[in-house]
């Protein structure tokens, strides 16, 4: 079967949007300790000063934590994070803890 140039253009077209959108999702994250889906993002970081991992365009650096509360600082703004929490805004994400354990800190980062 032999396409004709319009059909050939637009498959074209189609496919590479196609591949915009799927490196789009995967480039949402930049950390091994990151992973993503469409809009939404799991941190994983370590318990020690400046562990942090870029996720949906914005760094995400783990300030400090107790047993039941993490500070982090989230696009430059620092947000402290109690588990059980519902998410807190903080430039245009929702951020929301997920675990504490003695050696990391797990969050969530989702777009509004």
């Amino acid at each position: 079967m032999v396409l004709k140039p319009t059909r050939r253009v637009a498959a074209a077209l189609s496919s590479a949007a196609l591949g915009i959108a799927l490196l789009g999702a995967t480039a949402a994250c930049s950390s091994d300790n990151v992973d993503c889906g469409v809009d939404q993002c799991t941190v994983t970081v370590e318990r020690e000063v400046n562990a942090s991992a870029g996720v949906l365009g914005v760094e995400a650096k783990f300030v400090s934590a107790d047993a039941d509360t993490v500070t982090l600082e989230v696009a430059g703004k620092q947000v402290t994070l109690t588990k059980g929490q519902q998410a807190v805004q903080v430039a245009g994400l929702n951020v929301s803890l997920d675990s504490i354990t003695g050696d990391t800190v797990t969050f969530q980062v989702s777009r509004n």
